[in-house]
């Protein structure tokens, strides 16, 4: 028997802060990613920090290879990290919008670099790498149901060089995204759905 839902919010409209989520339907009606710039402490117990990276863990893997790993960015580590990412931002041709966007990563608390790597076998290359980004989904939706924000980012330093030496990634490794977690300090405003009846399709008999 399906559970009945609770209305969504209209568009622009304040998503209300929640606790623990007893609903999973509730929870994927109204999860919302919390802009970066409005996650401050605190940020999930190390307990809670090892629950949701269990649960993100629990993504569709086809071939059981694991193709993501986790590095935790934090306290003063996380300090060093975005001072160093500034130096590298400050040589690049757009260096105001990137030293800019480092913000997304000094603000939070918590962040956690989700690493996709691919291992050569019989399971495709693009399966391990929404392998991944299943993986991301699970974290928004852990950090979530206990209560938390978070925001799943790509930005330059997912793809700089000099960037992704400092993370220690080895040959093969990507960044799937930087999950970010913490308090919300205000509610999200609800965003624009997309219209259903426009991107649903059956396929017919023939």
């Amino acid at each position: 028997m399906l559970d009945t839902l609770e209305a969504p919010p209209a568009f622009g409209q304040p998503i209300p802060l929640r606790g623990p989520c007893v609903s999973t339907l509730d929870l994927l009606a109204n999860r919302r990613s919390t802009s970066a710039m409005l996650l401050s402490a605190p940020a999930p117990t190390a307990p809670e920090l090892d629950q949701i990276l269990t649960l993100a863990a629990r993504a569709p893997d086809h071939g059981k290879l694991f193709p993501w790993r986790f590095i935790i960015i934090e306290g003063q580590a996380k300090v060093s990290f975005a001072e160093r990412l500034e130096v590298i931002g400050q040589a690049r041709p757009d260096c105001n919008k990137a030293v800019a966007a480092l913000g997304k990563l000094k603000t939070p608390p918590l962040c956690v670099a989700v690493v996709s790597r691919v291992t050569e076998g019989k399971i495709p290359e693009w399966e391990q790498v929404l392998s991944s980004g299943a993986v991301c989904m699970n974290m928004l939706l852990a950090a979530a149901a206990l209560g938390y924000g978070a925001n799943w980012i790509t930005d330059w330093y997912s793809y700089d060089p000099q960037a992704l030496a400092m993370l220690g990634l080895g040959e093969g490794e990507r960044v799937a995204g930087y999950l970010h977690i913490g308090t919300p300090i205000e509610p999200q405003l609800e965003r624009a759905r997309p219209d259903m009846a426009a991107i649903v399709s059956r396929l017919e008999a023939v």
